[in-house]
C-alpha cells in the first residue's frame, strides 16, 4: 500500500494529519511573500512541519485509508502498522526516509527526528494554479547605453511643419455651434413646460375621482372567516446533518447500543449511525451542520490522549 498518496490527500484538507505510532504532519498557512531584489513572488502556501510525539491514532488516517483502498477498519490499520515499522526500520538503520511532496526525514544518532519539507508542491487549495516567479531588475544604464550608440549612427531630425492659416473656419464653427445651442435650449424649456401643465391637470382629476370612490365606500364582512389552524408534528425528522464526530465503529448491533447507551448516561447528544456498505454499526458522539463545529468539537475531545475520535463527512 501507498501510504504516501493518502497523506498527500489529507494534507489538501486539514491542518494536521497523524500517522499512528510515527507522528503528525502539521500545516500552518503562510502569506504571500516578495522576496530579494529581483522581486521574488511566493504565493500563499501551507508550511509541513512533523511532530514525533504526536503519534495516538485519531482515526482520520486509518478511516481515510479504509474507505479509498475500500477494506476494513481493521485491516487498514494493520496495513498503517506495517508500512510504519518499514519507515522506522530504515530511521534506525540512518536511511533518510522520503515522504512524497512533503519532505524527507532523517534520525540522529542521537533518536532526534530531523525533518526537511519540500516546497514543490502547495498543499493550500485556495492558491491553485499560482506558481513561484521572479521578475528580472529592470537595467537603465544598459538601455541608456543601447540608446546613445543609436543615436549616434542615425541621428534624429525634426523638420518644422508649415502650417496653413484656416483661423476664419474656427470662427464660423463657433457660430454655427451657438446658434445650434441656443435653439435646442429654447424648444426644450417650451416642451419641458407643456409637460408639467399637462401632467398637474391629470394629477388633479385622478385626486377628485379618489376623493369621490372613499366617501361612497362601505365596509362590511358578512361572513368572517373561520380560523386557521396548523397542525405541527412533533414527530418530523430533523434535517441530516452531514458532520458526525465518531465515537466507534463496531460489527456487532448489540455492542453499537451498548456504547450509544454509554454516550447518552455522559451527557453527549450521541446518536446510532445505520449499518454501512461493510456491515458496520457507527456510533456519534455528536452530528452537526458545519466542519467548522465539527472540527470545534473534535479538538475539544482530542484534549483527551486516549480519545479515539474522528470525523465523517456524509
Amino acid at each position: 500500500m501507498n501510504l504516501n498518496k493518502h497523506i498527500n490527500a489529507l494534507l489538501y484538507r486539514y491542518q494536521c494529519v497523524t500517522v499512528p505510532g510515527f507522528g503528525a504532519f502539521v500545516t500552518e498557512n503562510q502569506s504571500a511573500q516578495l522576496n530579494g531584489s529581483a522581486v521574488s513572488f511566493v504565493p500563499p502556501r501551507k508550511v509541513i512541519s512533523f511532530n514525533a510525539n504526536i503519534k495516538n491514532n485519531d482515526g482520520l488516517l486509518t478511516n481515510h485509508v479504509s474507505l479509498a483502498e475500500k477494506i476494513s477498519y481493521e485491516e487498514a490499520l494493520t496495513q498503517i502498522d506495517i508500512e510504519v515499522k518499514n519507515w522506522l526500520f530504515q530511521l534506525e538503520n540512518r536511511e533518510t526516509l522520503t515522504i512524497e511532496n512533503v519532505g524527507n526525514i532523517k534520525l540522529s544518532t542521537d533518536n532526534v527526528y530531523f525533518f526537511e519539507p519540500f516546497r514543490t508542491t502547495n498543499f493550500l487549495t485556495s492558491s491553485f494554479g499560482l506558481s513561484n516567479f521572479i521578475a528580472p531588475t529592470v537595467k537603465r544604464e544598459e538601455l541608456k547605453k543601447v540608446v546613445e550608440e543609436l543615436e549616434e549612427v542615425t541621428p534624429i531630425i525634426f523638420t518644422p511643419e508649415k502650417k496653413k492659416n484656416y483661423s476664419y473656419l474656427k470662427y464660423a464653427a463657433a457660430a454655427v455651434l451657438f446658434f445650434g445651442l441656443a435653439g435646442t435650449i429654447g424648444y426644450k424649456y417650451h416642451y419641458d413646460n407643456q409637460i408639467e401643465q399637462q401632467t398637474l391637470i391629470v394629477n388633479q382629476k385622478v385626486q377628485e375621482k379618489v376623493q369621490a370612490a372613499v366617501q361612497e365606500a362601505t365596509f362590511f364582512i358578512a361572513t368572517p372567516l373561520p380560523k386557521v389552524t396548523v397542525a405541527v408534528n412533533e414527530n418530523a425528522v430533523e434535517t441530516k446533518l452531514p458532520f458526525h464526530i465518531v465515537s466507534g465503529v463496531f460489527s456487532s448491533s448489540k455492542n453499537a447500543t451498548r456504547a450509544y447507551n454509554s454516550l447518552l448516561k455522559e451527557g453527549y447528544k450521541a446518536e446510532l449511525g445505520n449499518k454501512n456498505a461493510k456491515g458496520m454499526f457507527p456510533v456519534y458522539f455528536q452530528s452537526f451542520g458545519t466542519l467548522n463545529e465539527a472540527e470545534n468539537f473534535l479538538q475539544t475531545l482530542r484534549k483527551n490522549p486516549e480519545s479515539q475520535a474522528w470525523l465523517l463527512i456524509d
